[in-house]
């Protein structure tokens, strides 16, 4: 051997005779089963392979690889490992230059069915496995960083490889599941390497290798295998795959796979709920560890696509429950109903989680996206369309949207509350408050407070009740910003609004009224300065007078509820604000209450059966927070106190049409209506009964003694009206005055216009008035000097 070698690396011009009688003997020595003769043949071509690197030795390498290919033809396992470890020596060589003509199809085709080897023996089986994966290896090694072999990519070759090694891998741990105790492990056969632990560190080498154009064709036979294998439920094996896609590809690519997971999923759209869900858990799966780098442009198709699949889910479910009239099929639709709850909660999973790992500014984006996409009666949702589902699959559809947004704005803290709650958000979020359902205002509320509770104070305020000493709570908190001063300004009536309106519901539970609580509160800690504070001291006094004067014949749990709110939240109110007379006149009223009303206070009305009065005394005036003594414990400094002596009355908005409810707006828009009927026959009354103009009218006109000073006093009121009065009451005003002058210049250019008149002069029509009818202008006669 030592002097062959001298004479190949002394000749090397000769080593393509070499190469070629060496393999004329092996072959015949195969074909003799002279399996001696074959090993030394094999040696020799190994050691002259790796002694020589001139240039001359792209011919031998044709001869080595055709006897490789000889070898692994055989049925002698003994003679396919032989090669393999030939071919994988071969594999480690660094070739100088690229070679233009050497394809590796067969060996692909050859050690990817030594891979699913199923050999009678146990050993020889996993012999032959190994040797099969690791000539996979040293297919991968050489051919993926050579650009010349990049036909290795290709889908008929990747249909091949990868699907053999999750093969073992999937083995493995089928023998694992099994677990019998009696038979020792694969990897402790004779010291034998184990095929499982072999296969997965060459699948994450190809993967690690993949470039950007190759992820599709790379991970798409991964999807065909485990549909193949009914490997989606259960799916362990599924999930630890994508676990090894996305740890070992690059991190820019991970969109890749998620598209190719959601393409998946589109397909599998109407297979078994197991199947979806096991596809919906491997998607939590990726987008978690995606989520951690570079996600790329698919953030809200992934939404889009997750959305989408949990309509068809409770079209599925609600239409199973629908078509189940038999009492034979109810069991079997009770299971169908449970397994699409699974679907449900993984795709609610997925969203929440994959939203809560966005950074910031993406995650405004997709709070928005899926707020768009809640279903609200009366305005048009494209995406959901709930006509289809009816009533009760849009409640559910609204539920586990709300539930997921909740995951998706836990830990959101957002700079400023604009940028937290912008319009197209905080609308529909307020729009969706408005609902009949306890449970969905619920929800609402506790996305409010993700959002706002910006220092984590919530878990210190949970459970309304009346706290002795707020200062020990260690409540946290900053000094309000512009930006935040600038969005009460422009928000903070929609928010007391619908705190206002959240009360007198008559489905509210203890739940209900702690969440409102809890509203108020965070209010006060994150966006309260003196202005807010006199805001939401009048809210509390109007909350109070409306279930004393119970004008909407509320349940007494509510009206006693609502008590018992205003009262734990005055007495948080004050001590926050540190006003020692202010504290004083609310601690005398909840120690009478206490005394003589106990049922007025959380403590004993958010009880499991508490005792309700008959009626509530309206005469026993201490038993009330009083808006006199308060407006004296606040005069001085900071506080405008002439304002808490003006109601809170809560703006009229288009939401409230969107709420399926009765409320004090339909009273207002009826009262319009009627109005703006009447509006034409006033007009033609005041016109037919004009006032005669005579002398005394025309004396009356011209005298101007007085008229000076009675402007002056309008000027002087209209000056004093806009200084004092409430925001609310001077946008109402003039939101009145814009409608009035609105109407009468829809009724003036009723009168006035007419079609207009026609150059060629009137058309008579025989029967009937004249009328003004158009012409063309293509047919209109314009005078010589008109016409240019």
């Amino acid at each position: 051997m030592e002097k062959l070698t001298f004479y190949a690396v002394s000749a090397p011009e000769k080593l393509d005779r070499i190469g070629a009688y060496l393999a004329e003997r092996l072959s015949r020595d195969v074909v003799r089963h002279r399996y001696g003769y074959v090993v030394i043949a094999m040696e020799a071509l190994d050691q002259l392979l790796m002694a020589c690197h001139s240039q001359s030795i792209k011919p031998f390498v044709e001869s080595f690889l055709h006897m490789v290919a000889k070898l692994l033809e055989s049925r002698e396992p003994d003679l396919q490992v032989l090669g393999t470890n030939s071919f994988v020596k071969f594999a480690n060589i660094e070739e100088d230059t690229p070679s233009y003509h050497r394809r590796y199809d067969f060996f692909v085709s050859q050690f990817s069915a030594m891979c699913h080897s199923t050999h009678e023996d146990t050993e020889t089986r996993t012999r032959i496995r190994v040797a099969g994966i690791k000539g996979l290896q040293g297919v991968v090694r050489k051919t993926v960083n050579d650009e010349l072999q990049a036909i290795i990519w290709e889908p008929q070759h990747m249909d091949k490889l990868i699907p053999s090694m999750l093969f073992n891998m999937q083995s493995s741990e089928d023998l694992d599941r099994a677990g019998h105790p009696g038979t020792p492990s694969v990897a402790g056969q004779d010291g034998e390497e184990n095929p499982a632990a072999l296969a997965e560190n060459c699948f994450r080498e190809l993967l690690g290798r993949a470039a950007y154009g190759n992820m599709n064709n790379a991970v798409r036979p991964v999807l065909v295998h485990l549909d193949n294998h009914h490997l989606w439920d259960p799916n362990e094996f599924a999930v630890s795959c994508f676990r090894i896609i996305m740890y070992s590809i690059q991190a820019q690519h991970s969109h890749h796979v998620i598209q190719q997971v959601l393409n998946h999923l589109d397909t599998h759209g109407k297979n078994t709920p197991r199947v979806r869900a096991g596809i919906v858990q491997v998607l939590l799966e990726t987008v978690a560890i995606a989520a951690k780098g570079s996600v790329g442009p698919t953030v809200l198709e992934v939404f889009n696509t997750l959305l989408k699949h949990l309509r068809m889910s409770v079209d599925f479910e609600l239409g199973d429950g629908s078509r189940r009239n038999s009492s034979a099929s109810a069991s079997s639709g009770r299971g169908k109903e449970s397994d699409e709850r699974i679907v449900q909660n993984a795709i609610i999973q997925t969203i929440g989680f994959f939203g809560g790992n966005l950074p910031d500014y993406q995650r405004a984006e997709v709070m928005m996206f899926v707020m768009g996409k809640v279903p609200v009666y009366g305005t048009p949702c494209h995406t959901l369309d709930t006509v289809k589902i009816g009533h009760q699959g849009t409640k559910r559809i609204q539920t586990m949207l709300l539930s997921s947004l909740i995951m998706v704005t836990s830990g959101f803290k957002s700079k400023s509350m604009t940028a937290a709650l912008p319009p197209p958000f905080l609308d529909p979020l307020f729009s969706t408050s408005l609902m009949e359902d306890g449970e969905l205002r619920q929800l609402v509320l506790e996305i409010l407070h993700n959002v706002i509770d910006r220092h984590d104070n919530r878990a210190k305020l949970r459970g309304i009740r009346v706290i002795p000493n707020v200062a020990a709570l260690k409540i946290k908190r900053e000094k309000i910003s512009k930006q935040d001063v600038a969005f009460m300004k422009k928000h903070g009536q929609q928010l007391y609004r619908h705190i206002y309106l959240g009360c007198k519901e008559e489905d509210n539970i203890h739940k209900n009224f702690e969440l409102l609580f809890t509203s108020l509160a965070i209010l006060t800690i994150e966006l309260a300065n003196e202005e807010v504070v006199i805001d939401l001291i009048r809210l509390a006094i109007t909350l109070q007078d409306m279930a004393l004067a119970n004008e909407e014949n509320m349940p007494m749990f509510i009206r006693c509820g609502i008590m018992a709110l205003v009262a734990a939240y005055l007495n948080f109110l004050s001590q926050m604000i540190a006003n020692p007379p202010f504290c004083q006149h609310v601690s005398k009223v909840i120690d009478l209450r206490n005394m003589d009303a106990p049922y007025l206070l959380p403590e004993h009305i958010f009880i499991s059966h508490p005792r309700l009065p008959e009626s509530l005394d309206k005469e026993d005036r201490l038993l009330y927070f009083q808006t006199a003594a308060m407006a004296d414990c606040l005069a001085g400094p900071g506080y405008n106190t002439e304002r808490l002596s003006v109601p809170y009355v809560p703006q009229v908005t288009d939401e409230d049409r969107l709420s399926r409810r009765k409320s004090f707006v339909d009273t207002v828009s009826l009262q319009v209506d009627i109005m703006s009927n009447n509006l034409p026959d006033k007009v033609s009354m005041t016109s037919e009964l004009a006032e005669e103009i005579t002398f005394e009218t025309l004396k009356k006109a011209i005298d101007t003694t007085g008229l000076e000073e009675q402007e002056r006093e309008k000027r002087r009121q209209v000056m004093e009206k806009f200084q004092k009065a409430p925001f609310e009451e001077i946008a109402a005003h003039c939101e009145s005055k814009a409608n009035m002058l609105h109407d009468r210049l829809a009724q003036i250019f009723e009168l006035t216009i007419r079609p207009p008149p026609s150059p060629s002069g009137v058309v008579a029509i025989s029967a009937g008035p004249t009328q003004h009818q158009s012409v063309p202008v293509y047919e209109m006669k314009f005078p010589d000097l008109c016409v240019y």
